[in-house]
């Protein structure tokens, strides 16, 4: 598997960048995208704000104590699905094999390629198109395994590009803390730190017996990737299977009319971001979280549609039925799943020309303008009262609605 040739491509600050695409006197200045609120977490921070201590998953409180002059931006998951997809959509004509592992990475396999192109030009000359026709900044790490490329990448940042050729895979490891290998997290760091493990050379060292006894199955594995050892092939990328979007409230909370405008809020950005996908839905699930943590979630299976009244009637109903106790409601979430290719089908019955005509305006509109463009009066009630989070079928959590 050593004559592989793996880039992994990575979005700088990918949340940050698409918001400095929007407004340039963001650019230079510390940023933090996430909830304001006492519960809302940092989601993306760009790297002045890091200078400070900042990093994503803090929660947004202390970062602002961190960083009293950054500007804290809610998100705009919209924003960030267009600028996610004209990336892919370039990865996509160029490359052999891509794998689309989050919103903003992705693995490309382009081995054999040196045969008649090399592999790194190429990879420059790509990188340098989704900069050009994208505005965003992006890195990437090549060597011949997916942990490498990854980890190379991260040594690249911000902005830059490096290879880690053929052999040389463990000395690149070495000097570099333990923490950069994928599959070491916090927990695991503390107790690899508690046996004297710090850095890659020091694991290196040590009889891979060893670290399976402490860290048991995964042992083997981190052991493998701290020697460079890879062969996780890439995963061509498919198509997202569901898109949610949920809020956790800011104080929890049994107002029915704001609850209920939430999830009309919440579907009608759901239902705009389908029809810009050329998809149509037929299930939808409505999720409630009370404050004593017990979750409920209710789905229905429905007609293929992209259709805003639909979409917001049926949610309306499945929430009234989900909503069944008198306890203040902490979270509550909207999901659409079983998606077909396809255009919105009109209904011959219900469906008017000038119905068709105000959902075209109305999506050029977002399109144009971003998605509070244009808003149903009963979605109003949305404004202040949580943050949203959309999670798009990727594992990074997207914030779905970008403060004004």
């Amino acid at each position: 598997m050593s004559n592989r040739t793996i880039i992994h491509m990575d979005l700088d600050t990918f949340f940050v960048s698409c918001e400095r695409r929007i407004n340039s006197k963001l650019i230079g200045k510390p940023v933090l995208i996430g909830g304001n609120s006492d519960r809302g977490v940092v989601a993306s921070c760009s790297y002045e704000a890091r200078k400070f201590g900042v990093h994503s998953a803090m929660p947004m409180r202390l970062a602002k104590r961190l960083c009293p002059e950054a500007f804290i931006i809610r998100g705009d998951s919209g924003v960030y699905s267009k600028y996610s997809h004209l990336v892919t959509d370039i990865i996509k004509e160029d490359s052999p094999i891509y794998e689309k592992s989050s919103i903003d990475e992705f693995y490309i396999d382009a081995s054999g390629m040196d045969k008649f192109y090399s592999c790194y030009k190429w990879a420059t000359e790509l990188r340098q198109r989704i900069i050009r026709e994208t505005g965003l900044p992006i890195s990437f790490g090549m060597s011949t395994n997916k942990t490498v490329s990854k980890v190379g990448t991260g040594q690249a940042k911000p902005d830059g590009q490096i290879i880690v050729k053929s052999g040389l895979e463990k000395p690149f490891l070495a000097p570099l803390s333990i923490q950069k290998i994928p599959m070491v997290g916090e927990k695991t760091f503390m107790l690899l730190r508690n046996m004297g493990v710090e850095y890659i050379h020091t694991m290196q060292k040590m009889p891979v017996e060893v670290i399976q006894r402490v860290l048991g199955v995964n042992g083997a594995t981190i052991w493998k990737k701290c020697n460079g050892i890879d062969n996780s092939p890439i995963i061509p990328y498919q198509e997202r299977k569901s898109i949610s979007s949920e809020i956790t409230f800011e104080k929890d909370s049994t107002d029915i009319n704001k609850l209920l405008s939430i999830v009309i809020a919440m579907t009608e950005n759901l239902a705009f971001q389908l029809r810009n996908g050329n998809k149509l839905t037929a299930c939808l699930a409505v999720k409630v979280r009370y404050s004593d943590m017990q979750t409920y979630t209710k789905q229905r299976r429905i007609p293929y549609t992209s259709s805003d009244n639909v979409l917001i009637d049926t949610a309306k109903e499945l929430f009234n039925e989900v909503y069944n106790r008198r306890v203040r409601v902490r979270l509550v979430g909207v999901r659409f799943s079983h998606f077909v290719e396809g255009g919105q089908q009109i209904n011959l019955f219900e469906d008017t020309e000038e119905l068709i005509s105000l959902y075209q305006a109305m999506d050029v509109l977002r399109n144009r303008y971003g998605m509070k463009a244009v808003i149903r009066c009963a979605g109003l009630g949305t404004r202040g009262f949580g943050r949203m989070n959309s999670f798009t079928g990727e594992p990074p959590v997207i914030p779905a609605h970008r403060r004004q």
